[in-house]
């Protein structure tokens, strides 16, 4: 089964950053996720009940994904 795609505010999207290194957001609908697009930072944060968790301790690493492809 797909999860619903993320139904969040293009304008909240326009100023989310990475509170970790201040990049932008790209939308992962499928993983209901906003993937940092910094290469060297790469986070990959969780999007709740249509809530963006911004906590660096609940995003999720995606470096090691990409560099063993």
């Amino acid at each position: 089964m797909t999860p619903p795609n993320m139904n969040l505010d293009p304008d909240l999207l326009s100023i989310l950053v990475c509170p970790k290194c201040r990049s932008e957001f790209r939308v992962d609908d499928e993983a209901n996720e906003l993937i940092c697009t910094n290469a060297t930072c790469a986070l990959a944060y969780p999007v709740r009940d249509e809530i963006p968790v911004l906590l660096i301790d609940e995003a999720r690493e995606t470096k090691e994904a990409a560099d063993n492809q």
